[in-house]
């Protein structure tokens, strides 16, 4: 099996899953479950990234993404006691028309990607000149400023959460 068909395997595999994962997101009625499902789904983005050769971009998937949105995801959910479990809730009996748009907007997606990108192949080369290290020097040394800021910013968000969540 070559390169090129090995990669298109692991490709669709990898699109089955996350696909399957995605719809379990968006269908699931207990609401861990749903964020259980987002996280697949997150992983297999980030294994797309690493079959692209952006291994850097996989792991800031990773560790932005599955690390930090789902794991503070699931501590909104334990710090506000929202309904975990399958809660009774009210449907506005718009399902049909929204599977209608969702696949009308996929429909036109798909045609407007294949339209504007058909015949061409991604050269798959990780001889870009960036690496990892350069983009650590980047963030650590001309970009730190900003860098804590958005700690403090996340910080304080977290805190605040807490704050109104914990207000009884």
């Amino acid at each position: 099996m070559s390169a090129d068909t090995w990669q298109q395997v692991v490709f669709w595999v990898l699109a089955v899953v996350m696909t399957g994962a995605a719809l379990r997101v968006v269908t699931s009625r207990n609401v861990v479950h749903a964020a259980l499902y987002l996280v697949g789904t997150l992983m297999g983005a980030a294994a797309l990234y690493v079959l692209l050769l952006a291994e850097f971009v996989a792991w800031v998937q990773v560790l932005v993404y599955v690390g930090a949105i789902v794991v503070l995801m699931l501590f909104g959910l334990m710090l506000t006691r929202a309904p975990i479990g399958r809660a009774q809730q009210l449907d506005n009996n718009q399902r049909p028309l929204a599977a209608v748009v969702a696949l009308a907007v996929f429909v036109v997606s798909a045609w407007i990607m294949i339209d504007a990108f058909e015949g061409q192949e991604v050269a798959l080369s990780n001889a870009s000149g960036t690496t990892t290290a350069s983009v650590g020097e980047v963030i650590f040394s001309e970009y730190v400023l900003p860098f804590e800021v958005v700690s403090v910013l996340l910080l304080a968000a977290l805190v605040g959460a807490v704050v109104i969540a914990r207000r009884d």
